[in-house]
């Protein structure tokens, strides 16, 4: 493996809205507060808030506003928020974010039932929002979902994810996180998405995310690592199951991120210790164990 001995790695911090949105526990604002504050504690250079999306559809993301309105920022870290479309655009400016992300698809069937829209007509409403962001020098992020595979259309050709990633990039993201939405990508599967997606986008402008549901999240970290990538997305404690896999674990936990890459000597900026104090505290507010390797080691080693 390629050596990434002082390497910078970016780890984009999803737990309190890709992981909390997931969840079956109901998460009051104020705790909601308190753990993005604990996760700026922790050093993460870049946390994904919330969403401005209908509460109708996401009712865990109603308190949006107030979320972002609670916390206490800290210089240097940035707080991003998912939005869909020109009104979620204005609540999340309203709102302050930093950056936005929105959301696209790499295969029609999962776009019309995740967002009631074709691929084109969703990349439309996208540089809308992109135009009206840049105008108001918001940048904006793009997640590519089923980019390793569909839980409606199954195997996904790299073709299509490298064609999809450009064009966002065309619309005006600033970066693509290719995702791996049902957590079915494993290290033979991400060279060949990865070699078709870097012949249209920048490796700088190529971020991952991956979730562990099959156990292989890591697997693909240090698969992708010679690539050049550099921007990883993980979920504090593991946060967030599978839609599609009921009962299976969501996100790759971001201690067990944090935790290998120190390991190879590479510089995130994170400390374990507040990280695990973050993820001690949410776990607290849910119904059930964290998913972490790290949190659970840390956790038999106190008996």
């Amino acid at each position: 493996m390629m050596d990434i001995r002082g390497r910078r790695i970016t780890i984009v911090e999803v737990g309190p809205r890709d992981g909390l949105q997931n969840e079956h526990a109901s998460i009051a604002t104020a705790d909601k507060i308190a753990f993005v504050d604990r996760l700026s504690a922790a050093g993460l250079p870049v946390i994904e808030v919330s969403a401005f999306v209908s509460p109708k559809w996401v009712p865990r993301m109603a308190d949006a506003a107030d979320v972002f309105a609670g916390i206490t920022r800290k210089p240097g870290t940035r707080y991003t928020a998912l939005v869909p479309n020109l009104a979620g655009l204005d609540r999340a400016m309203a709102a302050r974010v930093d950056e936005i992300a929105v959301f696209a698809a790499s295969t029609e069937t999962f776009s019309r039932r995740n967002i009631n829209q074709s691929i084109d007509e969703s990349l439309d409403v996208y540089r809308q929002v992109a135009d009206r962001a840049r105008t108001a020098r918001v940048r904006v992020r793009g997640y590519l979902s089923t980019a390793f595979g569909c839980p409606f259309e199954g195997d996904v050709a790299p073709a299509k994810v490298a064609e999809i990633a450009a064009r966002l990039i065309d619309i005006g993201v600033f970066e693509v996180a290719v995702s791996d939405t049902i957590g079915i990508a494993h290290p033979g599967q991400v060279p060949r998405v990865l070699d078709a997606v870097l012949t249209r986008v920048p490796v700088s402008q190529v971020a991952l995310h991956f979730h562990d549901t099959r156990g292989t999240a890591l697997a693909n970290v240090l698969t992708a690592l010679p690539y050049g990538i550099t921007t990883f997305d993980a979920s504090a404690g593991g946060l967030g199951g599978c839609p599609y896999a009921p009962g299976a674990a969501g996100n790759l936990a971001t201690e067990d991120l944090v935790y290998m890459l120190q390991g190879l000597s590479a510089e995130t900026g994170v400390s374990l210790d507040v990280l695990s104090e973050a993820s001690v505290f949410m776990e607290g507010k849910l119904d059930h164990r964290l998913p972490s390797r790290y949190a659970q080691a840390v956790r038999a080693a106190k008996f």
